[in-house]
């Protein structure tokens, strides 16, 4: 079966800075996968080059078969256009560690502006998935308000409920609860696994939430150096981790925790 998400010999670079090395990932449909290790693993840079944010030097990326940074024309391969990115873009969405909400705009506006605008949605079918959404995340009574009147945790639901509205077939998470205070991470947490229970999405997750990646991922990779160095379910990741750079992140971790 083809996967929906594929990095075939990848390489990211930033100046003389090699952040993915040859690098070959693969998330097939409805998987969760967590992403954890150390800060400049290359985690990040996963979800930033599958969201059109960060291009890559070398190798392919493919959404659902299809190149993500490239486009096919008379059998080759050649460097995407806009135009194509633009379209590829509308398979994926991501939650940002912070929140990244339009100021100006209320929580429904937030939520309703991209699927009109983008995918061309009647703004009343907006609406009311748009009030679905945010009765999904527990946040109803904050559709009028705007950013600046919402404590962390509430801006992390809402930019759950935005990525959610644009109906991504992958949907990102980049470290989601770091810039949280300790009492708002249950919260965001708790919606993310409703997520994964009661939605057939593709979910990519960065984050170092043990808890969670024992609870709802199908597989947890840990990074280290641009590659994959260790991948496994999360029975197997914490309980037996082959690795001895992943033991060594792990007791790092949980000690912190």
């Amino acid at each position: 079966m083809t996967p929906l998400v594929r990095f075939e010999n990848v390489t990211k670079r930033f100046g003389d800075l090699v952040v993915l090395d040859r690098f070959d990932f693969d998330v097939h449909a409805s998987e969760k996968v967590v992403l954890m290790g150390p800060s400049g693993s290359g985690k990040s840079t996963v979800l930033r080059i599958l969201m059109t944010l960060e291009d890559i030097q070398d190798g392919v990326v493919c959404i659902d078969g299809e190149p993500l940074w490239h486009e096919r024309r008379d059998g080759r391969l050649v460097p995407a256009g806009e135009a194509h990115l633009r379209r590829m873009r509308e398979h994926v969405g991501m939650v940002f560690q912070h929140f990244n909400l339009f100021p100006n705009m209320t929580v429904l506006r937030n939520i309703t502006e991209a699927p009109v605008h983008v995918l061309g949605i009647p703004r009343a079918d907006a609406v009311a998935r748009a009030e679905e959404l945010l009765q999904m995340v527990g946040m109803t009574d904050k559709r009028d308000s705007y950013p600046a009147q919402l404590s962390g945790g509430q801006k992390q639901r809402v930019a759950i409920a935005r990525a959610m509205a644009m109906r991504p077939r992958v949907l990102m998470f980049d470290e989601p609860t770091s810039a949280l205070d300790p009492e708002m991470v249950g919260g965001v947490l708790q919606v993310m696994e409703q997520l994964a229970e009661e939605h057939d999405l593709t979910m990519i997750v960065v984050t170092h939430e043990m808890g969670f990646a024992r609870d709802v991922a199908d597989r947890v990779c840990f990074f280290d150096r641009g590659r994959v160095i260790e991948q496994s379910s999360p029975e197997e990741i914490f309980s037996r981790p082959r690795e001895e750079r992943t033991r060594e992140f792990l007791r790092s971790v949980l000690k912190e925790a």
